[in-house]
């Protein structure tokens, strides 16, 4: 068929054209009054290219086209036989199967070493006020939803609990950068003494030596 599962949002337009017949612009409209642009980027490009690949794989189709005054036409669109059975299959595997991300927050603790420690404690420290901020605006956001129907914005609940873990994590992390009882603190530390030694061998040295050489 040639189509690819990469892109969530696929899926959203995917399972709302299922629901209705719509235009492009007419589901990003809906995505957003359903504060479903939460869950995935939004934008009106991005869209355009999907209804193509979902149009040309089969898995939906075209039903009307419609023109106002001098607006460019437009075309309504709804899921197939095969675009509903898609949807499905692909939203079952997403909620039963855990997949490997790979959060940008994730490879920049990777590199953690490529600041000092007393640098990477004020990023931290940022990073862990913001997440604060975060958690308000969430809080504030499912108070004003209290008394809807939670299903229709679970997604909500599951972000607050990625945030709250983040947030449990860098408090933690910056409490051990502190202390110096995060594992290899010391040769961190001597990576950032400024004694006249290039980095290379600052590097080699605290690391108790320089990398094998190639075979």
């Amino acid at each position: 068929m040639g189509f690819s599962r990469r892109n969530p949002l696929a899926l959203m337009v995917l399972a709302t054209l299922y629901e209705r017949p719509a235009h492009p612009y007419q589901v990003v409209q809906i995505l957003k009054e359903r504060q479903k642009d939460k869950a995935a980027r939004l934008n009106y490009g991005s869209i355009y290219a999907i209804v193509a690949s979902l149009e040309k794989s089969g898995l939906i189709e075209a039903v009307s086209i419609t023109r106002e005054g001098n607006l460019p036409a437009r075309t309504t669109y709804r899921a197939t036989e095969a675009g509903a059975e898609e949807m499905r299959s692909w939203l079952s595997d997403l909620l039963a199967r855990p997949v490997k991300e790979y959060p940008q927050f994730m490879a920049a603790l990777s590199l953690l070493v490529g600041v000092s420690p007393q640098e990477a404690l004020r990023l931290l420290t940022q990073r862990a006020e913001a997440l604060e901020g975060l958690l308000e605006k969430l809080d504030a956001s499912l108070g004003e939803q209290a008394g809807a129907f939670e299903v229709f914005s679970v997604e909500t609940r599951y972000e607050r609990c990625l945030i709250q873990a983040d947030l449990g994590f860098t408090r933690s992390l910056i409490e051990q950068i502190a202390s110096g009882s995060l594992g290899g603190s010391r040769v961190w530390q001597e990576i950032y003494v400024e004694d006249g030694r290039p980095l290379t061998q600052r590097v080699d040295e605290a690391l108790g030596g320089p990398p094998p050489a190639e075979a």
